[in-house]
């Protein structure tokens, strides 16, 4: 019997600095949550796990009040902390930590460290609905680290790729993943 898991990216979130936890979606992230809603309204979920950030629980609340479920918080599947950026834009630096599983800038989680944390958490929780189908509130870094562990096309250039929010459903069977399908696309963007 498979096991699904789906991987929801939350929607778009204004930075505010010092506020990773808790800042929460903007106005266009709180329409795109409704859509995601909409494209998931005839998957079966039979639980919702997430990153205990704001914008991620933010952005799979709505589906999960319209199935009457909880949201599970698993503080191991938050966003990976990049670290001080040492003279580096933003995306140089995450380059680097990608091509480079075991750099780690200063105040920063390498992306093995950031990998095992969320990997060994969620295959806890892959266990715990065998055979079903769960989905969890994410971030676009530490889900492509996830999904990376258990494919290694998942990549930097994969992490470019994906949008605020973005849905992938993962299928696995005996514990290996078999299949991916992207269920998010442009269209879907209010």
């Amino acid at each position: 019997m498979n096991t699904q898991l789906i991987l929801i990216r939350h929607a778009d979130s204004p930075y505010i600095e010092h506020a990773e936890r808790t800042r929460g979606l903007s106005a266009r992230g709180t329409q795109d949550a409704q859509q995601v809603m909409a494209v998931l309204q005839h998957e079966p979920v039979h639980g919702f796990v997430s990153s205990p950030y704001a914008r991620a629980v933010d952005t799979i609340r709505p589906l999960a009040q319209q199935r009457g479920k909880d949201i599970t918080l698993i503080e191991d599947l938050r966003e990976r902390k990049i670290g001080q950026l040492e003279q580096r834009s933003f995306h140089a630096a995450k380059q680097a930590v990608y091509m480079d599983y075991t750099l780690k800038l200063p105040e920063g989680e390498s992306s093995a460290e950031a990998q095992a944390r969320a990997v060994d958490a969620m295959e806890q929780v892959l266990q715990q609905y065998e055979g079903q189908t769960v989905a969890a509130g994410t971030h676009g870094d530490i889900m492509t680290l996830m999904m990376n562990k258990w494919d290694s096309r998942y990549d930097y250039s994969f992490w470019l790729s994906t949008t605020m929010p973005d849905i992938y459903k993962l299928t696995f069977a005996a514990g290996r993943l078999t299949d991916v399908q992207r269920l998010w696309s442009a269209q879907h963007t209010t």
